[in-house]
């Protein structure tokens, strides 16, 4: 369990699990879209797939533990402030992967894990067939959207993290870090 001092190993590592592996998907998103590699969508979608469990794991460990109290009293302000972050950084990470889900399935790409078909692809010849125009670029929009919103808070949320432990100089990152603040 999670006190207020420390975080359980279980929070650390799911925590940094999702984060790296987020950061990842952002910026190979990016580059699959800025230099047109289709061929890395595959791979894209398959490793998406795969932190989508790991985001489900994370949201109910959180759930359990509830939001992460701070090392030292703070301002209603930054309370709030920091409470509102973290669940909105929690609802993008669940968000996000089913904006891709809805973009590649109703694009007729389908998806699944590494050739492990879990929503088929609907093809005519070389071509996929969308199922649902509209849906696959509602989906587009929203993954591409929220992919730099995500972006954004991390680095806003990494911000933060060096701000308590730089300028504040409290036990917030080492915390996360698994480094005893006691």
């Amino acid at each position: 369990m999670d006190t207020k001092t420390n975080f359980s190993r279980t929070t650390i590592a799911l925590h940094w699990l999702v984060a790296a592996t987020i950061i990842g998907l952002i910026a190979l998103g990016i580059y699959m879209v800025e230099t047109e590699s289709w061929h890395l969508y595959d791979i894209h979608k398959s490793i998406g797939l795969l932190a989508f469990v790991a985001i489900l794991a994370r949201l109910a460990w959180r759930w359990r533990n509830g939001l992460p109290q701070p090392v030292r009293p703070v301002s209603r302000l930054e309370h709030v402030t920091a409470a509102a972050a973290h669940v909105v950084l929690l609802i993008l990470t669940v968000v996000l992967p089913l904006s891709g889900m809805l973009y590649s399935g109703a694009s007729g790409h389908g998806f699944g894990i590494f050739g492990w078909e879990i929503f088929p692809s609907h093809h005519s010849g070389d071509q996929a067939v969308p199922l649902s125009p509209q849906w696959s670029d509602i989906g587009q929009s929203m993954h591409g959207f929220l992919g730099y919103l995500l972006l954004t808070l991390i680095v806003l949320h990494a911000a933060a993290a060096l701000k308590h432990h730089v300028i504040d100089k409290d036990a917030t990152l080492k915390r996360m870090l698994g480094r005893t603040s006691d």
